[in-house]
């Protein structure tokens, strides 16, 4: 079976959008992971987007990882906020019409952290029922009120305990504070971009995509 993904652009708001996309006979569900700060260097390319990817791809889903607006081929300029959940909103309405069927869950990481948890709530209000939902050493911070999370399916929060990017504290407390049920994952001795523990990270993950 071929499993190499194969280079998609999709109708964006602010132009096209320059996406990896990987079919899957018989998949379980589909993936669509969102990638760290795009001004800062983030791009679908990023090793923990690409660890999600496969790993998502070894538990049998298909997957959609993208750049952002004004991110590599991605037509417009960064927003650093909502524009970027429009841009998510563009490729998950994309993977949803090519899989109308299949259940649907959402990854990111760091500043796609925020981008997929607030797409989540404005998915989860237009009648999709996600799947899972995981946030990776989340950026929390930019998440002004909760209640725009979705409500149903699951919730994993991944943080790194020595995160020089993201205070791990804040995480802590903001998942402390969260009324609905969820799962905090730490991970210990690991920072921001999880160097030398790409393999923990997908040890967390299969298993939750697997069951």
């Amino acid at each position: 079976m071929l499993m190499r993904e194969t280079p998609v652009f999709i109708d964006g708001p602010a132009g096209q959008l320059e996406a990896l996309y990987l079919d899957l006979e018989g998949a379980k569900g589909v993936a669509l992971i969102c990638h760290p700060n795009p001004v800062q260097g983030g791009t679908m390319l990023n090793k923990v987007i690409s660890t999600l990817q496969r790993t998502a791809r070894d538990a049998g889903y298909i997957t959609l990882r993208f750049n952002y607006r004004g991110v590599g081929a991605s037509a417009g300029s960064s927003d650093m906020g909502q524009g970027e959940v429009d841009d998510a909103e563009a490729a998950a309405s994309w993977l949803r019409e090519k899989h109308p069927d299949l259940p649907m869950t959402l990854f990111g990481f760091s500043f796609g952290g925020f981008v997929a948890a607030t797409l989540g709530g404005r998915l989860e209000a237009k009648g999709e029922t996600l799947a899972h939902l995981f946030m990776v050493a989340p950026a929390v911070m930019r998440i002004a009120d909760p209640s725009a999370l979705p409500q149903n399916g699951s919730l994993t929060v991944i943080q790194p305990e020595t995160d020089e990017v993201v205070d791990p504290q804040l995480v802590y407390a903001w998942s402390d504070a969260l009324s609905r049920p969820h799962e905090l994952l730490k991970v210990a001795e690991c920072g921001h971009f999880f160097h030398g523990k790409l393999t923990d990270l997908k040890d967390l993950v299969l298993p939750r995509l697997s069951n």
